[in-house]
Formats: structure tokens, sequence, C-alpha cells
């Protein structure tokens, strides 16, 4: 009898751990991934800040608005002689409605033979937001455009010439 207990006990407790597996669920999940067109940039206009003289002895700087204003500072005169001043302009298009970010150096060098000069303070100015930011938004189509401007700061005695450099601009999505 006591052998038929322990028989009748393994079974009941093995039945019970059967059950207790078989008890199971199962949810199905979705899954998604989303491929957007890569953002794509073309530059229209290149950074000009014109033509200039400096005064002997004094520097200042022409500041370049992101709309084509120019201004000058301290010993710096400008000149309406050719070549005239132009924002660098470019084209941006990528996924209809979408929000991106540019990217613009904090310092550019400019030279003639070994005479340098920076142009700091960058600023662009979507034409989307129509303000001055790092930002804008494709419209409907795809697309959109900015200008951009800065400060060019030129030396006491600056050397006469055509002084010239280059930058990058990065646009990638928010």
């Amino acid at each position: 009898m006591k052998k038929l207990i322990v028989f009748f006990s393994i079974i009941v407790t093995m039945a019970g751990f059967s059950a207790g597996v078989m008890a199971q669920a199962t949810e199905s999940t979705d899954v998604a991934a989303n491929i957007v067109i890569p953002l794509a940039i073309a530059e229209t206009a290149s950074l000009h800040f014109g033509t200039m003289t400096v005064l002997a002895g004094t520097g200042g700087a022409c500041v370049l608005s992101t709309q084509g204003v120019r201004t000058q500072t301290a010993g710096v005169n400008l000149s309406l002689q050719s070549p005239l001043a132009s924002n660098a302009a470019y084209n941006v298009s990528g996924a209809v409605n979408t929000s991106y970010a540019i990217t613009l150096p904090a310092k550019i060098t400019v030279t003639c033979l070994s005479n340098k000069m920076t142009i700091g303070n960058l600023l662009a100015r979507a034409a989307s937001t129509g303000l001055d930011g790092l930002t804008g938004t494709l419209s409907a189509g795809g697309t959109d455009n900015f200008t951009i401007g800065g400060t060019l700061n030129v030396l006491p005695g600056q050397a006469a010439g055509l002084y010239t450099g280059t930058f990058n601009v990065t646009v990638v999505y928010n």
C-alpha cells in the first residue's frame, strides 16, 4: 500500500508540473522601420564679402547679413566696385515636411599669398523659417533653401588682393 501511495503521489506531482508547463500565452507584436530619402544640398552661390579698403593702421570688420546687407566697422570702407558681395546660398531637398539642421564652421580662414583673414559669426537663414538660425523645414514638395552670412575680420594694414578659401556646410534631419 505504501508503494501505491508513493506511486500515486509521484503521478499527481508530475501532472501538476505538466499542467504548469502547458499554460502559456503568445502575443504578436508589430515591428517597423522607416527609410527616408537622404537629404541633398546644392550650392547656388558662393560667399563673397565684396570689395573694400582698409585704413592704414586701423583694422575692422565687414559684416554680411544673411539677407545680403553689408555693414562696416572701424577702418574698413566698403566699395561698390566689382566683385560685389553675395551670400552663400543653397538648395536642400529630402523627405517632405521634415525639419533639418544646418551645421556651419566656427571660423573660416581665407588667404592671399601668405596673408590671412578670418570669417566668424556665421549664420544661416532658411526660407522656411525666415529667421536667422540653424534649422529649416522642407516643404510639402520636399525642398527648402537658405543663405549664409558672417563677419570678415580685417587686420590693420591688411595686404591688398583677392582672399579665398573653402568651408563645409552640412545638413541633417532633426
